[in-house]
């Protein structure tokens, strides 16, 4: 073998060297990189997201045992319900209308004192814990969101992402309302407030 043959094994022996210590190098700076962030994660959780208020209705517009159906901005379906008299928040309850076990819609039934899924029977009590049907089988509860009062109107809390895409809507459900339908194929429309 030449001296140049040599010289020429020698320099790609360097180089092949040179890449396998810069590849070995670049992973573990991905691997610790990957970790430092898992780290950071667990370390600094994300932070909750920030919320505000929007207009619902007029408290004294909701009788004890009656209900209404308000769409927050973002699409979700929430049940207003006054459970007993009294003009405090606490007077009043605000679930998710959407059913936990299969997205059907729920409503309230103020003679049986409760929320009920027709879909598949799914039975909440009235501060929205399922009691009855396939959301109790699996422990599944309905989403409960803060309300408040001020001089008389009645407020819901949402995430402030939402109330930057305007206000909320009052919706009634066209259809009947019973069981031996399905409430997911009801046609939504907004309600004039008077």
């Amino acid at each position: 073998m030449s001296d140049d043959a040599r010289a020429e094994t020698a320099e790609r022996r360097q180089a092949m060297g040179w890449l396998a210590r810069f590849g070995m190098t670049a992973g573990l700076a991905a691997a610790y990189g990957t970790l430092a962030a898992f780290m950071g994660r667990f370390l600094y959780p994300a932070r909750p997201q920030p919320r505000g208020w929007l207009y619902v209705s007029e408290a004294r517009r909701l009788k004890e045992g009656a209900s209404l159906r308000y769409r927050t901005p973002s699409g979700a379906t929430v049940n207003v319900a006054r459970q007993r008299p009294g003009d405090d928040p606490d007077a009043f309850v605000a679930l998710s209308s959407t059913c936990p076990h299969l997205g059907c819609q729920v409503h309230w039934e103020p003679h049986n004192n409760r929320f009920f899924c027709p879909c598949h029977n799914g039975v909440f009590t009235p501060d929205g814990t399922a009691i009855a049907g396939p959301p109790a089988e699996a422990g599944q509860s309905l989403l409960r969101y803060p309300l408040k009062i001020e001089r008389g109107l009645l407020f819901i809390e949402v995430p402030l992402s939402e109330v930057a895409q305007g206000p909320g809507r009052l919706i009634e459900l066209d259809g009947p309302q019973g069981p031996g339908h399905d409430p997911c194929l009801c046609a939504a429309r907004p309600v004039r407030e008077a």
